[in-house]
């Protein structure tokens, strides 16, 4: 099975056709066009699908293009991605160490010159309010005129 070689740069499409040699009819989008070239170069493409024929005699080849292109798109081989995501792994832990040991370092310098902590000192139960002293026995005399009366 002979397979279409297809190049991209920029929004310029270059198809070859997997004939060896001959006048070549190519068909794109339903429009017909006769070349002796083996090549068939889009200029501008619109990143628009569409299906690509070559043929040559009774030797017909098909193609569905699917190609996305961009006009500014810069290409990145493995190693340039493979080393970008590194260097930003390598950047993010040395970040993370450091202010582990700040912040560790800040710990240690506070509780230097403050005193000792032991256990927190209890506050002295609230004075209580004479209005709301509780009643006790053998002050009863003293609340027995605040009876409740029926209206």
């Amino acid at each position: 099975r002979k397979e279409f070689l297809l190049e991209i740069s920029g929004t310029t499409v270059t198809i070859t056709c997997p004939v060896a040699e001959g006048n070549v009819n190519w068909e794109l989008a339903g429009m017909g066009q006769t070349s002796k070239e083996r090549k068939y170069v889009i200029e501008n493409h619109d990143s628009s699908p569409t299906n690509v024929v070559c043929s040559v005699g009774k030797k017909k080849y098909e193609m569905y293009l699917n190609a996305r292109v961009c006009a500014n798109c810069e290409e990145l081989d493995a190693l340039a991605v493979t080393g970008i995501i590194t260097a930003d792994l390598l950047i993010t832990f040395g970040v993370l160490i450091l202010v582990y040991y700040f912040s560790k370092d800040r710990k240690g310098r506070a509780g230097a010159g403050s005193r000792p902590r032991g256990q927190k000192m209890q506050r002295p139960p609230p004075v209580p309010n004479p209005d709301y002293e509780p009643i006790r026995k053998g002050q009863r005399e003293v609340y027995a005129g605040l009876e409740s009366r029926g209206f």
